[in-house]
């Protein structure tokens, strides 16, 4: 099924690009977007993880350098039965997760510093467990894509806005229509895809509650605090596990309210969540070594 999401969506973002291509350079203009799609679908397809860690500046981590968060990931990783994915952390201040690459033996998770100082060890393992569930269920190629592509749909719109030719309503319509029939295609994306990663955290952690309050605290800051990836590329809001600043029409995620709810039913269903109330927080880890593996010095 997300090899026919990813097929059609390649196919309509590269419809979209012969499009602008047509309407800004006419017959030869489709031409060489159609190449330049077709050569970016391809690169997308075996970078676009690296594309999005080295949008957001994201450093790997691992055993040595931060142990209390790289072997929860390992820990998670095993119960759910995955290959072990590589670690990062980002160095931002809005609580935020997410996971990338194109298939579980080619994926990675990463978490914010403002997100590992908020939240307790069960809530960030709930988090982690979540951006698991989408390795799982292979959610990740789909969603990477969509953040690389959709933004160079973007940015060729913002190209053909200083450089279109005097074709009139055609190429004014082209430029100004195209970031938004983007985000379309990105809408397209089904928001269930949320719903089946909380599903896998709450199985993954055992821990449904634990996750449920790690969304309470932190949508309400994702919305307060910046996020400067976001800002500049509006297609990567999906990524993370809760809205990055985005407006709710163009959201692609579920309401909060309603993930939170359906946790505690999962809760309710099985009767319990192991849900402590560890003093050890993770998010002191970012101060137990110094230099941490976020100083660019190291």
């Amino acid at each position: 099924m997300n090899f026919m999401k990813t097929t059609m969506l390649l196919a309509a973002l590269t419809a979209l690009f012969m499009v602008m291509g047509f309407s800004l350079g006419g017959p030869r203009g489709a031409i060489l977007a159609l190449v330049v799609a077709a050569g970016m679908n391809l690169f997308t397809y075996w970078n676009a993880d690296k594309i999005v860690l080295k949008m957001h500046n994201a450093v790997e981590v691992d055993a040595s350098s931060h142990p209390e968060f790289y072997n929860m990931v390992k820990n998670l990783a095993q119960r759910a039965q995955l290959p072990m994915p590589k670690v990062y952390i980002v160095d931002q201040a809005q609580p935020n997760a997410f996971a990338t690459g194109r298939d579980p033996e080619n994926s990675a998770v990463a978490a914010t510093s403002g997100l590992l100082n908020m939240l307790s060890y069960d809530e960030i393992e709930g988090v982690m467990a979540h951006e698991l569930g989408h390795v799982k269920n292979r959610d990740t190629l789909i969603m990477t894509m969509v953040a690389t592509i959709a933004g160079a749909v973007s940015m060729l719109a913002n190209f053909g806005m200083f450089f279109r030719s005097n074709r009139g309503i055609a190429g004014i319509m082209a430029v100004l229509i195209a970031p938004f029939a983007a985000m379309i295609v990105q809408m397209a994306i089904s928001r269930t895809r949320e719903f089946g990663a909380d599903a896998a955290a709450a199985e993954i952690s055992g821990k449904p509650l634990s996750l449920a309050s790690a969304l309470e605290k932190i949508s309400g800051q994702a919305e307060r605090i910046p996020n400067p990836v976001a800002e500049r590329n509006p297609a990567a809001a999906q990524l993370y596990i809760v809205p990055a600043g985005v407006r709710q029409m163009f959201s692609t995620h579920p309401d909060t309210g309603e993930r939170i709810a359906r946790l505690q039913d999962m809760a309710g269903d099985s009767g319990s969540d192991n849900w402590s109330t560890r003093s050890d927080e993770i998010g002191d880890m970012g101060r137990l070594r110094k230099p941490s593996a976020l100083d660019p010095t190291r």
